[in-house]
């Protein structure tokens, strides 16, 4: 019965996994792209880049790696590429032989993260107030001029968060300093 367990937990913990990371099999390779412009300009000959190439083939793979577990699936759930700032290619505006997203809810024909991103026009700024030693409040400045205000109130070990006057979350000094050391 363990046995059991342990073998559907594997496999739900496998097609978890599966589902993120193939998310980023296709994308811009920006990692590996910087890797290649590097080869390129070690040396202006042909054959000379071609050794270069043989020596960077560990490089080539674990920068393979980064795009494709990190990168690019960042690319395909936020709709640009964190490192060029380059746009997924799924996006491409592109004459299709099927074209479906008519016929969908406007939430599944873009990537969820772009529109997150973009909550009025993007963040220009934030300020950091100490209210007093128990309190922060952070002004946040939106790119169309609306601002926001976040507060955080330490409560022993937890710490609240609000946005506007609303209670959003609580999380204790523990998780926030793992948090911060990533």
């Amino acid at each position: 019965m363990q046995n059991k367990i342990v073998k559907i937990a594997l496999v739900s913990s496998l097609a978890m996994g599966l589902t993120a990371v193939l998310s980023g099999c296709i994308g811009s390779n920006a990692v590996t792209t910087n890797v290649m412009k590097f080869n390129i300009e070690v040396v202006d000959n042909r054959y000379a880049r071609a050794g270069v190439n043989l020596l960077l083939a560990p490089v080539y793979g674990i920068t393979m790696a980064a795009d494709y577990i990190v990168f690019n699936s960042i690319e395909f759930w936020a709709g640009k590429n964190p490192l060029n700032g380059k746009p997924h290619m799924f996006d491409s505006k592109v004459k299709t032989m099927y074209e479906i997203n008519k016929d969908l809810d406007p939430s599944l024909t873009d990537a969820p993260l772009s529109k997150i991103n973009n909550v009025n026009g993007g963040i220009y700024s934030a300020e950091v107030a100490e209210v007093d030693e128990k309190t922060l409040d952070f002004t946040i400045t939106y790119n169309n001029g609306d601002k926001a205000v976040v507060r955080g109130e330490k409560d022993g070990d937890m710490v609240s968060f609000y946005v506007d006057n609303t209670l959003i979350t609580t999380a204790s000094m523990d998780e926030l300093a793992s948090y911060s050391a990533k």
